[in-house]
Formats: C-alpha cells, structure tokens, sequence
C-alpha cells in the first residue's frame, strides 16, 4: 500500500486489534491523566500518591502511543475523547455536600486507577500477541512496566481470570 492510498482512504496498517488497543488505551491513558491530577489535588493521602504513580506512567505512555500511532498511519488521540471529573465545580453554598462527594471520589479513585491500569494491562497482553513486530516490542515492553505499577498501586492478580 503506497502513501498515496493512506492519505485518501484513511487507511491504516494497524489490524483491527491494534486499532482498538489504539483507541482504548488511548481514552483510558488521557482520561487517566485527569482522574490522576484531579485525585492529587483533593487531598487524600493515599489517592493522592496512588495518582501521581498512575499520571508517571501515563505520561511516559502518552508520547509513545502517539509516536507508534504514527508509525502506523492511526489518528491519535481518537477523537471526542469524555472529559472525566476534573472539571468539577465547587461552590460555597454546596461545600458540604462538595467536600463529601470529595472524600468519597478520593476513595474510590484507588479502586478506579487499578481497574484502569488492569484494563491497559489487559490491552497490552493482547496486543504483545499482535503479528506486527514494532506493536509486539511496545507491548512487551509497556507490559513489564503496567504490571511493576498494577502491583505497587494495590492490584491484586485475578485467580479467576480466563486469559
């Protein structure tokens, strides 16, 4: 397939699969990044520290995804990527309910990192499978370090798991 053909039939050399781990842990690495500044900043000790791992590793990700993205003739970021919750208004006449919303976001957003960073791990395990050689090594590699941040952010490897 020559430039010619991608450039007009938006085309890409990624397969199905790869298109999907393009698009999946895309949103969930942007959308990560906000969840992680937004948790940081509330001031639960633990979310906070959990989050500044979580936004580590998505930053690092971020540039490689969009480079290997390139590579392979994908649009990236997938475009009308949500928001999450980082936007969130806060008003004096709500501030109790505000702060109480707060305190149960900051404890839910451990929960919240480690079932996202499973989802990319997961994303990634797929995708070290892939017939294409540079996708094979980027996984292989992002693996290694998605699994070292699942452990030390508290996620807990499922014995029931079917892969």
């Amino acid at each position: 397939m020559n430039d010619h053909q991608l450039k007009f039939t938006h085309m890409t050399l990624a397969d199905g699969d790869a298109y999907a781990f393009f698009q999946v842990v895309g949103e969930t690495a942007l959308d990560g990044v906000k969840y992680a500044e937004y948790a940081e900043n509330a001031g639960d000790a633990k979310a906070a520290e959990v989050a500044a791992k979580v936004k580590a590793y998505y930053n690092q990700l971020l540039p490689s995804l969009d480079s290997l993205a390139t590579q392979n003739h994908v649009d990236f970021p997938i475009k009308g990527i949500p928001q999450g919750h980082a936007d969130t208004d806060s008003t004096a006449v709500d501030s109790v309910a505000n702060t109480q919303q707060v305190a149960h976001a900051h404890f839910d957003y451990v929960q919240h990192a480690q079932h996202e960073i499973a989802t990319v791990k997961e994303r990634l395990k797929r995708l070290s499978r892939n017939t294409n050689g540079d996708l094979k090594d980027f996984a292989k590699h992002q693996y290694d370090l998605v699994s070292h941040l699942f452990t030390e952010i508290g996620g807990k490897e499922d014995a029931h798991a079917h892969h």
